[in-house]
């Protein structure tokens, strides 16, 4: 089915879209406030509408942090991503500007959720181009130093998690993950790889993983959860 917008008195613009690939529902809050609902065919719209308001609590809590987020960029911003400097300044619209390895945003009203939003589209594209850049070829020297096996590889943004591995072992990466230190990447990296032999997170999957990070796995799994996918 097509995509179906219902604008929620207390939540604003809801999207839902049902998703063949999606197992359950699963809700996200974008950067401008409205909340995107995935589900799986055997659900439908009312149902999944019925559990947003179940979770109407959780989605303006996530609101509520994208809003916060309007106080913390501010003109003279810079972000210093794996291979370029982006720099956030005040301007008579928004707009950006590259030169060379620097990227310079200008937006007009740092209040603005459209602003919030023209910067985060942005830091995405400079995330997701350094994400293709580097990612597969990191994930293919991990797999080829442990001796893991997988088919393919895709760099997605889905907000949601930071990485995925199929039945059929084609791994998804978040493009978000850029933003995290390279020893975080690594981990999750290790993390989908060891997912080609271990399909759940039971005992044999933090033994293996174990075995790859120096007994590590769970202190690893600890300081990603420190980060969000949402966060600059």
């Amino acid at each position: 089915m097509a995509s179906q917008v219902v604008q929620l008195k207390h939540i604003g613009k809801v999207t839902f879209s049902q998703n063949q690939r999606s197992k359950n529902i699963k809700l996200s809050v974008k950067p401008d406030k409205s909340v995107l609902v995935s589900f799986p065919f055997f659900i439908t719209t009312k149902e999944a509408l019925a559990f947003v308001e179940k979770n109407e609590q959780w989605v303006l809590k996530q609101q509520e942090k994208m809003k916060a987020r309007t106080t913390t960029i501010k003109p003279g911003t810079e972000i210093e991503t794996k291979l370029h400097n982006i720099r956030i300044v005040q301007g008579e619209k928004n707009n950006a500007i590259r030169q060379g390895d620097n990227i310079i945003i200008s937006v007009s009203d740092f209040e603005n959720e459209n602003s919030i939003a023209f910067i985060d589209g942005i830091i995405t594209s400079v995330y997701r181009h350094e994400a293709k850049r580097l990612l597969p070829a990191r994930i293919s020297d991990l797999a080829k130093k442990y001796g893991f096996k997988y088919n393919k590889v895709t760099i997605r943004d889905n907000r949601r998690n930071w990485g995925s591995c199929s039945s059929k072992n084609n791994i998804s990466l978040n493009l978000q993950m850029m933003k995290l230190p390279v020893k975080l990447i690594d981990y999750i990296l290790l993390h989908e790889l060891v997912h080609t032999e271990v399909k759940n997170h039971g005992p044999k999957f933090w033994e293996r993983l174990n075995q790859i990070t120096d007994g590590r796995a769970r202190e690893l799994a600890r300081d990603v959860k420190k980060y969000s996918t949402y966060t600059l």
